[in-house]
């Protein structure tokens, strides 16, 4: 007689190969740092929202740039003073047109804005069967509370995607709610195969709706995973698909953070190949600790 289907908020016992253990939040750990390609992001110190660049008319203008055509939000000052030097040559236009001060298009500048915009951090977890996967999904959960915590006044939001079997699962969208949160982390199945690719997709997806909710978000994916995805949701091999989908990822400025689960002797390297393909760092993990992964997203933040 086959197990049947789980669902996520269950709290019956479930088994591995149909959605597995049930795990609790637990708490810290410590992650040594692998090195690799770091963003550029302008941020600022910790427990600050950051700092960013809008094309939105609000924020603090800093300075000015050539136009080049786009000229919805000029800057005169700086335009006045790039034509400045030119009035004399110009006369000619300047009687002409009857104007005191010639201006050409070439002289337009726009103005560079900048304003402090919430961060959203979104985790996503290979829940697939392994020897830690319970471990994993309790620091997660910790980190996540931790992260919610102090992120109130910040308008920072936090949410959690976790990938096994064959798909991938919303259990907490983005929020600030510590109470919501309490609510969607009680029960999560672990267990079955890594559909990796199947989580990346559902990542994209749901940093880009937030982001039409919320254009001036800083969005950051905390993938905690080994890398070595065996379910594909095309044709393509599965790490073929990952790799595609982590292109798309890269491509669209969204930032990432890979934390390796793999065990030290059996590390191929799968996990590293995959955080220069998302185009953001990976951490190898020493001992299991919520706390020091809150640590290490907070720095990842507050790099300049």
């Amino acid at each position: 007689m086959e197990a049947g289907p789980q669902a996520i908020f269950d709290n019956k016992d479930t088994y591995w190969w149909e959605g597995g253990q049930k795990t609790k939040t637990m708490e810290e750990f410590k992650v040594a740092h692998i090195e690799a390609d770091r963003d550029k992001a302008s941020r600022r110190q910790s427990g600050r929202r950051s700092l960013t660049r809008t094309e939105r008319k609000r924020g603090r203008y800093i300075r000015a740039v050539m136009a080049h055509g786009d000229y919805s939000d000029i800057a005169f000052d700086a335009t006045l003073r790039a034509a400045a030097p030119l009035q004399q040559s110009r006369q000619a236009q300047r009687q002409e047109t009857g104007m005191a001060y010639a201006l050409r298009k070439g002289d337009l500048y726009k103005k560079v804005r900048m304003r402090r915009s919430a961060n959203l951090i979104l985790f996503a977890v290979d829940a697939s069967w392994s020897m830690a996967v319970s471990e994993r999904m309790s620091a997660t959960k910790g980190a996540i509370m931790s992260l919610l915590t102090d992120a109130y006044q910040r308008r920072d939001r936090v949410g959690l995607v976790v990938f096994h079997k064959d798909r991938a699962y919303l259990v907490l969208p983005p929020t600030n709610s510590v109470v919501l949160a309490k609510q969607a982390l009680v029960d999560i199945p672990v267990g079955g195969k890594t559909p990796l690719s199947a989580g990346l997709l559902l990542s994209y997806e749901t940093i880009k709706k937030e982001q039409i909710l919320h254009p001036d978000i800083v969005p950051m994916i905390v993938l905690l995973t080994d890398g070595a995805g065996n379910v594909s949701m095309s044709y393509q091999s599965p790490q073929d698909e990952a790799f595609k989908i982590a292109d798309l990822i890269r491509e669209s400025d969204i930032k990432t953070i890979t934390v390796n689960m793999e065990h030290a002797a059996f590390d191929q390297g799968l996990a590293d190949r995959l955080a220069k393909r998302l185009g953001g760092p990976c951490h190898k993990l020493n001992e299991l600790h919520a706390d020091a992964l809150v640590k290490t997203v907070r720095a990842e933040l507050d790099i300049l």
